[in-house]
């Protein structure tokens, strides 16, 4: 086999999406919607992608569990296995990615509409979709530790564990649904699972949502929420756990449109993830060859980032054609047909799903976003989320506790929580407090001091810049609001 060749990505900001039938070029034309450099034509990463601050992993599992943002589940107990809960400022950055991406698949849309279905789904479901079936993994035992892992992702026969060779059993194939019971009654007649992904729920959904919305095909469902894996070998923190959540958009079009609708939506996703603040030499994209696509898949290509561990996947493009509501209808025995209005044509609509792990792009904008540095002899850590992102938007601090400034900065906090998440902090130098914010990335620091006393205004300090300004404290939201607005811009 040749060397797996990566596409370029398309540029970052004022980024033309080329419309459906615009025949101006195909996927190997570098014309104006495409960037003109390749990020990497094989898996060594480009020289500007090296400058991770050593052991970074160990260090954002660190600032994670300090800062509150991600704990181990069930911590107490020793823990679970590759599940993770999330503290109050990991809520907030989950909660704010997540509602940027419905702004984007939805809100800002009028071709998509939203859903929110069940965990617990009937078992034929899984049965037509193939996951009963073929949801596998290769599974291999050490017979001197015990120890399990996946045999695709062994690269010799030697234990990762405890070393010896020659030791694995012969693969079996290990099923990743996890499997429980509806009912009083614990027999073959009660068997359900967990769902492995959510988008099972929105295709037995198709034809409610056609009906009751009377959208028009080309038009998507969009859904967020939990799903479950079996995985053998997960690890390397949030990027492969049990338990997780998707982000998930099947766009259902006529069949003969879909490969142009493929390109749409996959230069669609990559300018939305730029727009994270996301480095672009951290990311490429990367085509499924014949040999990696699902059974479902005409065409697939995945987004990557350049983590500590290697180039990892966190979303992936694909063309399902009309392989899922093909499946449904024939296992269900109900039409899940589209009937054109204006000429009765009737045809299974092909999908194209953007799917994208919301645990993944969370852990890939956190190491994006790790910084360390020197400020004036002093090493700091810094966050530098796109201030959309961060969990907290401004941090108020009085210098002292006297004076009258812990007052001030109260009202300034309660004024700020109307339009935006606020901490409070009198505990502490002032030093301590900023290198406090900074860890947790909060783009905008604000302090009341002497001068706030004597004239009204306050200090304004910048994250990323340390530059202060001085403001009104009544001019103090606005101002805020204007930066916020213009970070987004």
């Amino acid at each position: 086999m040749g060397a797996t060749r990566f596409l370029p990505l398309p540029r970052a900001s004022g980024y033309p999406v080329r419309p459906v039938g615009d025949p101006s070029g195909g996927p190997d034309d570098p014309g104006p919607n495409r960037s003109e450099t390749t990020l990497s034509d094989t898996n060594e990463a480009p020289a500007a992608a090296q400058d991770y601050p050593a052991d970074l992993m160990d260090k954002l599992v660190s600032l994670c569990k300090r800062r509150g943002f991600i704990f181990q589940s069930s911590e107490i107990y020793g823990g679970v296995g590759a599940v993770y809960d999330y503290g109050p400022l990991g809520v907030e950055l989950k909660q704010n990615v997540r509602a940027s991406w419905w702004e984007e698949m939805v809100h800002r849309r009028d071709d998509v509409e939203g859903v929110d279905a069940g965990i617990l789904m009937h078992p034929d479901v899984w049965v037509a979709s193939g996951h009963v079936e073929g949801f596998t993994d290769p599974l291999v035992e050490c017979r001197n530790c015990h120890r399990r892992f996946r045999e695709d992702l062994l690269e010799s026969d030697q234990c990762p564990s405890c070393g010896m060779k020659g030791q694995f059993t012969e693969a079996r194939q290990f099923n990743l649904m996890f499997k429980t019971f509806m009912g009083a009654v614990e027999d073959s007649t009660s068997v359900v699972y967990l769902r492995p992904e959510t988008a099972q729920g929105i295709f037995v959904n198709f034809r409610n949502v056609l009906d009751s919305s009377r959208q028009k095909i080309p038009f998507g469902i969009a859904q967020v929420g939990k799903a479950f894996r079996n995985e053998i070998t997960p690890g390397n923190f949030t990027f492969r756990t049990r338990e997780f959540e998707q982000m998930e958009m099947q766009f259902f079009v006529e069949p003969g449109t879909d490969e142009e609708w493929f390109e749409t939506w996959r230069d669609r996703r990559v300018a939305w993830v730029k727009s994270l603040g996301i480095r672009e030499d951290r990311l490429r994209l990367h085509p499924h060859g014949p040999d990696e696509l699902a059974h479902y898949a005409k065409d697939a290509v995945d987004l990557e980032y350049l983590l500590p561990f290697g180039w990892k996947e966190f979303e992936g493009i694909h063309n399902r054609t009309d392989f899922d509501l093909t499946a449904h209808q024939e296992k269900s025995g109900k039409k899940l047909e589209y009937v054109e209005a204006h000429s009765g044509k009737r045809f299974v609509p092909s999908v194209i799903e953007t799917s994208i792990g919301l645990d993944r792009l969370v852990l890939v904008l956190l190491a994006n976003a790790y910084h360390e540095e020197e400020v004036e002899g002093e090493s700091r850590v810094v966050l530098r989320l796109h201030p959309k992102l961060a969990p907290i938007k401004a941090a108020v601090f009085p210098l002292v506790k006297k004076d009258g400034m812990p007052e001030i900065a109260r009202e300034i906090e309660e004024d700020l929580r109307r339009s935006m998440t606020v901490f409070y902090d009198e505990s502490g130098s002032i030093g301590r407090r900023y290198r406090r914010q900074d860890e947790a990335g909060t783009p905008f620091c604000i302090t009341v001091d002497g001068q706030t006393v004597e004239d009204g205004t306050v200090t304004v300090r910048d994250r990323d810049t340390l530059e202060q300004v001085r403001v009104p404290a009544g001019e103090l939201r606005a101002h805020l609001l204007e930066r916020l607005a213009g970070a987004d811009s």
